[in-house]
């Protein structure tokens, strides 16, 4: 009785991981549809090194499953009506962010995150050890971009995944972007790259 219960959890996760790489897949293969134009659009603003961290980004956003696919719609006046738009405006918005990372003397990351926090993120860790950090990100979300856009009583929600259930119990503040978003890019650049057959 003991090993046919074991057998079938052993199953069951077995299904469950099967079931996880088929989705994963998928998500990707959503994303990867939009490759030659993130490459070409890339190339036209002269920063064609960026590929997989643009893929990345809309991986992180949507999984291509949306027609803002990189949730640049914050960082225009204009109105985002085609994937192609979202592309291009997500490229301006991310290059104009690790340009101005790399003009003060930050990590790279901290150019990623500030995609998610907006640019004044650059100059407060240029401030704050030049490094992204999530204790940083954190009290930026909680101090700066939260109570900017409405939450002065640092109201939180879940947002589960293996970093923020370890970093602080799966918490963001609400309004608050999300302190997490430059590892998740970095981790989400692994996934694409490996389920991208």
């Amino acid at each position: 009785m003991l090993r046919k219960i074991r057998n079938l959890i052993l199953l069951a996760i077995l299904v469950g991981f099967g079931f996880w790489i088929y989705h994963t897949h998928q998500n990707v293969k959503n994303v990867m549809q939009y490759d030659e134009y993130v490459t070409q659009t890339l190339k036209k603003h002269g920063v064609s090194g960026n590929r997989e961290l643009v893929l990345s980004i809309i991986y992180t956003e949507t999984k291509g499953k949306r027609t803002d696919v990189m949730q640049s719609t914050e960082s225009t006046h204009d109105t985002i009506e085609t994937e192609e738009d979202s592309i291009h405006q997500g490229i301006v918005n991310l290059t104009e962010m690790l340009e101005y990372a790399n003009e003060k003397g930050v990590d790279v990351w901290t150019g990623v995150q500030a995609y998610n926090f907006g640019k004044a993120y650059v100059d407060y860790i240029a401030k704050n050890g030049g490094k992204n950090t999530l204790p940083l990100a954190e009290a930026y979300s909680k101090d700066v971009v939260a109570p900017s856009l409405g939450n002065t009583t640092a109201e939180e929600y879940y947002h589960i995944t293996l970093d923020s259930l370890l970093f602080n119990k799966g918490k963001l503040y609400r309004n608050g972007g999300n302190i997490f978003y430059a590892k998740e890019v970095r981790w989400n650049m692994k996934i694409v790259h490996l389920f991208n057959w």
